[in-house]
């Protein structure tokens, strides 16, 4: 076991896991908090909603390496600073995100919609506490997808050496070390693995009306009192 490229320097793999971690998260993270307001503003305007999706859909086909390079011409920094990468995966994930936004804003039941309007909620008050809530399982499934998917495009940026793990890559191929380039494989497939299942748990945690346990209803029924909800879903059943 001792005999390991990876334990033998856990050291150097650990700081690139970090740098990975960093990498990754901040776009996923980014990425969510741009395409939610976005995503609001635009699903009731059909000509704006094509644009945006329209735009999106473009933007996730520039090539990663190309957009590697434009982003340090347009800001001016150099171009191995790890701000590059994290500005282009936020740009790949807001173009993933907003799709979903929209999908999950859609799935919300028109009933359900109507209902809050009649028992008084407003049109902010309604996406706080109605809307956005009831979007969580379409958005944390949505998430998943482009957490895992920035945790696999960080290692493009190991070309110009920003890669993090991704430069397990780049240094086993040049030094034909295949255990080398083996750990970088494996510790990227866990670090996705483990983004995967707590973006699932969290949505889980976050909707606790999904699940039928006694605990789950409890909970949803003190929501229920605190926000209003309560009378809104008498409503909802009387339609």
């Amino acid at each position: 076991m001792s005999d390991l490229w990876a334990v033998r320097n856990i050291d150097v793999v650990l700081e690139l896991l970090r740098e990975h971690i960093y990498l990754s998260l901040v776009p996923t993270v980014l990425g969510l908090l741009l395409a939610l307001p976005i995503g609001l503003a635009v699903r009731e305007h059909r000509r704006a909603r094509a644009l945006v999706v329209t735009g999106a859909a473009i933007a996730f086909t520039i090539p990663s390496l190309a957009l590697l390079v434009i982003v340090p011409a347009i800001i001016g920094t150099s171009i191995i600073d790890p701000i590059n990468l994290v500005i282009a995966l936020t740009v790949y994930s807001v173009s993933l995100q907003v799709r979903t936004v929209l999908e999950s804003l859609d799935a919300v039941s028109p009933q359900v919609l109507e209902a809050a309007t009649a028992v008084g909620f407003s049109g902010t008050k309604r996406t706080v506490l109605v809307d956005l809530p009831l979007t969580i399982p379409v958005l944390a499934a949505g998430t998943r997808v482009v957490a895992v998917t920035n945790v696999a495009l960080v290692s493009v940026g190991a070309v110009l050496g920003v890669g993090a793990l991704g430069e397990l890559f780049t240094r086993g191929y040049q030094r034909d070390y295949p255990e080398q380039i083996l750990t970088g494989i494996v510790m990227i497939m866990l670090l996705a693995a483990v983004y995967d299942r707590a973006i699932a748990l969290i949505g889980r945690a976050l909707t606790p009306w999904t699940r039928a346990d006694g605990g789950g209803r409890r909970r949803m029924a003190r929501l229920a009192k605190q926000t209003g909800l309560g009378q809104l879903e008498e409503d909802v059943d009387a339609r």
